[in-house]
């Protein structure tokens, strides 16, 4: 079984406004993180706000293989995901139950990049870098604070 950590937690409090490093957040279900666009409804896609609105999450051996693998420097904050894991095998999570620190959630689908994204990032050719590997979208199943260093783990069940 694996286990992984949270490197760094991201909000924004309004849609395309620049993502601001938290070292804790609380999260709150059927809204997602507190201060964060999204939880406020003033994200880009706050219309379409569901269960896979409320929080994304991206690996940073993701974000890593950018650079590596594409010679873009993108950093965490660039890619507009809410928490950086590490050690995490978020593709694995879609349909299943998972604790970030004292939060359960559940992941909803693939964070898949989108042309907002790499417009914002001002980061030609990450759209097609972070293809399959742009994170998970998450839904909050339980309130509670995430802070950076907490745990990242499967649930027993199905997890």
């Amino acid at each position: 079984m694996w286990q992984g950590k949270v490197v760094a937690i991201f909000i924004a409090p309004e849609a395309e406004l620049p993502m601001k490093s938290v070292s804790e957040v609380k999260a709150v279900p059927g809204k997602g993180l507190e201060g964060d666009r999204y939880f406020n409804a003033t994200g880009t896609y706050s219309r379409k706000f569901g269960p896979d609105r409320e929080v994304t999450l991206i690996e940073l051996e993701a974000i890593e293989s950018v650079q590596r693998d594409y010679d873009i420097p993108l950093k965490p904050h660039e890619t507009r995901r809410n928490i950086v894991t590490e050690g995490v095998p978020l593709n694995h999570l879609v349909g299943k139950t998972f604790k970030v620190g004292e939060v359960l959630m559940k992941g909803i689908r693939l964070c898949e990049p989108c042309q907002h994204f790499e417009r914002l990032a001002r980061k030609p050719g990450a759209l097609k870098a972070l293809v399959h590997r742009g994170g998970l979208r998450a839904q909050v199943l339980t309130e509670g604070i995430i802070r950076v260093g907490d745990v990242v783990c499967p649930c027993d069940e199905g997890g």
